[in-house]
């Protein structure tokens, strides 16, 4: 195998298979794999309910396989300790920067030849997190009985820095900034305004409603419902599939609910979705209207945040390190912004049930009426507070 490709379409040499191994296991395997690419297949196969972490875990095995067969000239079965010590080096220098660092604001599609399998060197977290994966890994693969031993099994624990939880959400101070330049957005073109408008109801969902991205990506405005609460109020909900496929219930405040009709009105929408509607929760710019990729939310969301950081340096040098801090915020840090501030407001429970960190039943009468009180604690203590015009 001389080309570079994905492990989808990985094609790699009988000598360097592993199906003979060194570190292959002597008693019999628990999978049908005989060789390392479809071990490790399997390996991944367990985690296709949950995308991110899917293509996360991918992307770590494809680079350690590639860099077996086109540096090392061995297999995976047969890496050492000393192997991944070298492979350890690689990940913070990956050189030929040619052949496995991808061109400066290239982003190809993972059958292109253009493709690589870097975007630069990794940093520290980076790199902790790629031998964390492999890890995590090698030690299934010998619970399965595929692999004898654990090459990363003998590496030095090194002590993690432990980064404050603060460190990865918002304060109010830089919410408010956020807010502002999403409310500053050009609107001169139709585009532009197209694109201001789905930037606040991303912002919206994520802060509101404490969408992961996964969630935004996979659903439809046909997940709105109304239903009568034990009280006789009529309440709005987002039913959203998450990790693991499990379905939670997220309360669609009376400011979500606005918002939501502001972003159909400006794609010429009626005011609410009905029953079953198939239309993305987040729509792209152009026909045909699809559903926003995952990569593409976290650019918009990364623009937010630049033309954030820029208003802030626009005010003094004192404001640098908010601006960077702003600069580092990803689209999951405003899920943490949004169970934060809740979090601050509302008994806990209410913060667990709405981001999914539970199972939550819709069918116990006692269990509803806790639903309608997270509910109104959910309306009267959690808001973006748009200005609207």
């Amino acid at each position: 195998m001389n080309a570079l490709v994905s492990l989808d379409q990985m094609m790699v040499p009988d000598h360097l298979d592993g199906s003979c191994g060194r570190n292959r296991a002597s008693s019999r395997s628990q999978l049908a794999a005989v060789d390392d690419r479809s071990a490790v297949l399997a390996w991944l196969a367990r985690y296709a309910d949950s995308p991110a972490t899917l293509a996360s875990y991918r992307k770590e095995a494809e680079r350690l396989m590639l860099w077996c067969v086109l540096q090392r000239g061995a297999a995976l079965s047969d890496l050492t300790h000393e192997d991944l010590l070298l492979y350890q080096r690689f990940l913070g220098d990956p050189q030929p920067v040619e052949r496995w660092v991808m061109a400066p604001g290239q982003k190809p599609g993972r059958n292109s030849s253009r493709w690589r399998p870097f975007a630069g060197p990794l940093g520290p977290s980076s790199l902790r997190q790629a031998l964390s994966i492999l890890n995590a890994m090698f030690s299934w693969l010998v619970e399965a009985g595929y692999l004898a031993g654990n090459p990363l099994a003998l590496s030095r624990r090194k002590r993690r820095q432990v980064v404050p939880r603060v460190s990865r959400f918002l304060p109010t101070e830089h919410w408010d900034v956020v807010k502002a330049a999403i409310e500053a957005m050009p609107v001169s073109s139709e585009r532009e305004r197209l694109h201001a408008s789905r930037c606040r109801w991303l912002f919206s969902l994520l802060y509101i409603g404490g969408l992961r991205v996964s969630e935004i990506c996979g659903a439809s405005m046909g997940g709105f419902f109304s239903r009568r609460g034990t009280d006789g109020r009529e309440r709005w909900w987002l039913e959203i599939t998450g990790k693991g496929s499990k379905t939670r219930l997220v309360p669609a405040t009376g400011e979500l609910m606005a918002e939501l009709m502001r972003y159909r009105k400006a794609h010429a929408l009626n005011a609410l979705p009905s029953e079953g509607e198939d239309t993305p929760l987040l729509m792209t710019l152009i026909a045909p209207i699809k559903p926003m990729a995952r990569s593409a939310i976290h650019e918009v969301v990364k623009g937010v945040m630049h033309a954030a950081a820029a208003a802030l340096r626009g005010r003094g040098p004192s404001f640098e390190a908010a601006a960077t801090h702003l600069e580092q915020a990803s689209t999951h840090w405003i899920r943490h912004t949004a169970g934060s501030h809740l979090s601050e407001k509302v008994d806990l429970k209410v913060v667990r049930d709405n981001l999914g960190h539970a199972n939550i039943s819709t069918t116990s009468i006692y269990l509803h009426t806790e639903d309608d009180a997270r509910h109104d604690a959910t309306a009267a203590g959690h808001r973006v507070g748009w200005r609207t015009p």
